[in-house]
């Protein structure tokens, strides 16, 4: 992203700031799955501007346990292909997902920041090939790095658009915070291949996103 995108959006900043606890954990969940990282994030508020945010959505992503990653990638749902690619492009991810996830027991998820959206799916493709040579240790470590750039783009696409349809914030909602059901999972802006920011099975979340900042969406 560019120094600019980094901004973020001043009033987004804010809401999320001044959010209840629940429901700043609650949005902090659609950027990663741990319930742990989004507790923490939520409790080390308020946060003067975006980079000092990322930065320590990034420390609290490295302190992730291996309890918190499972949970986090649990979360995970491996996209489908854009509705216009081939037949053939269709079954090849299909089974390109169905072994990875075989051998690690999670979705692939690759961040495609830096990638245009016409080269998404030879990314995913060619990613989930290499990566499926790796180690079992190997592969968790770079899955957890790919989630932590995922983390990234989901919450700056969370500041930057403040008002998308589900996101709760204080002004929103009055003095509770939220007017949602505890557990509610607010939508948050589609970035990736087929919506979301990671490619980790169809849900909500994942969808083929203008901005591909990656490929695969929580599974709520």
């Amino acid at each position: 992203m560019s120094s600019a995108s980094h901004a973020g959006h001043p009033n987004g900043l804010h809401r999320f700031n001044t959010a209840a606890p629940l429901a700043a954990e609650t949005a902090l969940l659609t950027c990663c799955g741990s319930r742990r990282w989004a507790q923490r994030l939520a409790a080390h508020r308020p946060y003067p501007d975006l980079d000092t945010l990322l930065a320590a959505a990034d420390e609290a992503s490295y302190d992730l346990s291996q309890a918190d990653l499972t949970e986090a990638l649990a979360d995970e749902s491996s996209s489908g292909p854009p509705h216009s690619a081939p037949p053939a492009a269709r079954t090849a991810l299909r089974a390109a997902h169905a072994a990875y996830e075989s051998s690690f027991g999670h979705a692939f998820v690759i961040s495609l920041d830096g990638h245009r959206p016409e080269e998404y799916l030879d990314e995913v493709l060619a990613g989930i090939r290499t990566r499926l040579s790796h180690e079992p240790d190997h592969e968790r470590a770079v899955a957890a790095d790919e989630l932590r750039r995922l983390a990234r783009s989901r919450i700056a696409l969370l500041i930057a658009t403040p008002r998308e349809p589900g996101y709760i914030g204080p002004d929103d909602t009055g003095p509770g915070g939220t007017d949602r059901a505890p557990g509610h999972t607010p939508h948050v802006p589609q970035t990736s291949y087929t919506a979301h920011t990671s490619y980790a099975s169809q849900t909500s979340h994942s969808g083929c996103g203008p901005s591909g900042a990656g490929l695969s969406g929580p599974a709520r």
